[in-house]
């Protein structure tokens, strides 16, 4: 086992660390709701359909998805920072050809390459920090690290409202390496030693492939609803998926412990409320980006301003959430967090051309509250129910639950398009039937988030 030695206990190393997964914590967020921020003047630049736009979000997620748990596992077998070092490299390189892009299938190309950098930085970046706090401290710096995804969450709409209004959608992509620049530095500089408790083991590659062609064609497959096309996708990759797990269950040094799903109900049921809640509230964002820029009217920067609301809530009471889980049993705050973003889903069912502003920002706030009572205790709970060995693979399994619920959020979103809009932009004359496939979108999201209260409570107790 490489360990990083006298350091480990020391507070400057500790320190080091929290401030590097901080700063990650924060760039991938920002990035993503930035990014939403810029879609409509992506979509006019580019000639962009209301579909293929939704692609350029999704790809990114698709990608990420498919490796975050085989790049989780790697980093626990050859080294956490290793992984992540490679990681943040890419994900610099990806962001400044992303902003170079000419054409659609080019930016979805390089947002791809951005989500394979995204899966090597994200996950390893909690399971180096886990590795380092013992299990009284990790609420505190969870809660600190989850406040950091919102901060980043709040700043990506206002500063990508800012630099796409002045400077152009590009700059949201560029914005992304002086940051790199920052983290890379400081991992060569801070972040000295290793962390690898499952160094000798194998790498389950056939494991790997398997689940990762399963999950793209299962999305391929979910994309292509309402079409008739869309079965045979949807089929393959669910037997994929089945193939996957069955694989798991019998081969040496498998990529994902099936026995943590099947002998850990907290981890099972938190990882599938962090799914569910994930599903529901995603593409939030990403909707009401659309909807106050094309029907209300508001420039990129001042739509970005009024959906900085929900995530500042989030970063305020994450960290206070992150807290209290170390006190109080993570399930109870998790689905009272749950409770409170089902309000403010149902609230956004109600949306219509003149929906007064005071209505919307209430609505925001209260899915903010329960976002932010949701997420540090969830992940506290997940990461507390496992061995050391395995925190790089349960950090990863997490990231992939909710790339796989923002994906999900992201595909109802579109299909939603799909039937009420079609391939077309969004022009005026598409405006009131892009406020019906709201309607629908938000039907879905309240009742998802109703359901996944349930799922969080019967994870159980973690003490």
């Amino acid at each position: 086992m490489v360990e990083m030695g006298n350091h480990v206990d020391s507070k400057t190393s500790k320190k080091a660390v929290l401030f590097i997964a901080t700063m990650v914590s924060f760039l991938g967020p920002f990035m993503g709701s930035a990014f939403n921020i810029a879609l409509p003047s992506i979509g006019k630049d580019l000639g962009i359909d209301a579909v293929l736009l939704t692609w350029t979000s999704t790809s990114f997620l698709v990608a990420a998805a498919v490796f975050l748990v085989p790049f989780g596992r790697l980093a626990d077998i050859y080294g956490r920072r290793k992984i992540f070092t490679y990681g943040i490299t890419i994900w610099t390189i990806s962001s400044v050809l992303s902003a170079f892009s000419t054409s659609a299938s080019m930016l979805i190309a390089f947002r791809i390459l951005q989500g394979i950098g995204g899966a090597m930085t994200f996950g390893t970046a909690v399971a180096i920090l886990i590795s380092v706090y013992p299990f009284g401290e990790r609420g505190k710096v969870l809660g600190i690290n989850v406040a950091a995804v919102y901060f980043g969450l709040s700043m990506g709409p206002f500063l990508g409202g800012l630099l796409t209004q002045h400077f152009g959608w590009r700059s949201v992509f560029l914005i992304n390496l002086p940051l790199g620049i920052i983290i890379m530095t400081l991992v060569f500089w801070k972040l000295k030693g290793e962390w690898a408790e499952a160094e000798g083991e194998k790498f389950d590659l056939s494991g790997s492939i398997i689940y990762g062609l399963s999950l793209v064609v299962l999305m391929v497959g979910l994309f292509l609803l309402p079409r008739a096309a869309a079965v045979w996708p949807i089929i393959v990759g669910v037997l994929g998926i089945i193939a996957f797990i069955r694989w798991e269950m019998r081969v040496e040094s498998p990529v994902l412990h099936m026995d943590l799903f099947r002998n850990n109900p907290v981890f099972a049921f938190s990882n599938l409320a962090a799914l569910i809640n994930y599903a529901a509230t995603f593409a939030v964002t990403f909707l009401m980006s659309l909807y106050l820029q094309y029907n209300k009217g508001f420039s990129p920067q001042a739509a970005g301003l009024l959906l900085v609301s929900m995530p500042a809530m989030q970063a305020i009471f994450s960290p206070l959430a992150g807290r209290l889980s170390d006190r109080i049993e993570p399930r109870i705050l998790a689905s009272l967090g749950m409770v409170l973003s089902t309000i403010g889903l149902s609230m956004l069912i109600f949306l219509e051309q003149d929906t007064t502003i005071g209505f919307i920002l209430a609505s925001l706030i209260i899915l903010g509250l329960g976002f932010g009572l949701f997420s540090s205790p969830n992940t506290n709970a997940v990461m507390s129910s496992v061995e050391k060995r395995s925190y790089g693979v349960a950090s990863a399994t997490l990231g992939t639950m909710r790339q796989l619920g923002m994906i999900l959020s992201m595909g109802i979103a579109m299909i939603t398009f799909v039937v009420f809009i079609g391939r077309a932009e969004i022009t005026p004359e598409y405006y009131p039937a892009f406020i019906q496939s709201l309607h629908i979108a938000f039907i879905v999201f309240t009742a998802l988030c109703f359901g996944g209260i349930f799922a969080s409570m019967a994870r159980g107790k973690i003490r």
